[in-house]
């Protein structure tokens, strides 16, 4: 399975990325919104997007805002990974098209259950 880790941190996708290739993941890096979207358009959907809220150039809502408007990119899974912790913004980011929210910061086997609750299998890391 292919991810896609979208943040302005590169430590954040390091730890993610770190995360999902232990996971079982083939996984890819974006550092905005607009990065993301030039990668979806050259490589293809992911199975999964990691995605966080805040980053230049394109943030995550408008990224996903846009990226759901393309039929051929619906149907990647999408975790919101964010310090944003109100719940309208939680409300915002699954009425845009988010399958599930995460808080920043987190532990790794709570990424893994968000992954599963989306539906997509992950490898034992052990």
């Amino acid at each position: 399975m292919r991810a896609l880790t979208v943040d302005d941190s590169k430590v954040v996708r390091r730890l993610v990325g770190k995360v999902l290739g232990e996971l079982g993941f083939e996984v890819a890096e974006a550092g905005n919104g607009e990065e993301a979207l030039l990668h979806l358009l050259q490589y293809g959907g992911p199975d999964l997007i990691v995605l966080d809220w805040n980053m230049p150039e394109m943030g995550g809502l408008e990224f996903l805002t846009r990226m759901r408007k393309m039929d051929r990119f619906r149907d990647a899974k999408v975790i919101m990974l964010t310090a944003r912790n109100d719940l309208p913004s939680v409300e915002k980011a699954m009425n845009a098209g988010a399958n599930e929210y995460l808080m920043k910061p987190f532990a790794p086997d709570a990424l893994a259950e968000k992954i599963r609750l989306v539906g997509l299998s992950v490898a034992d890391p052990g």
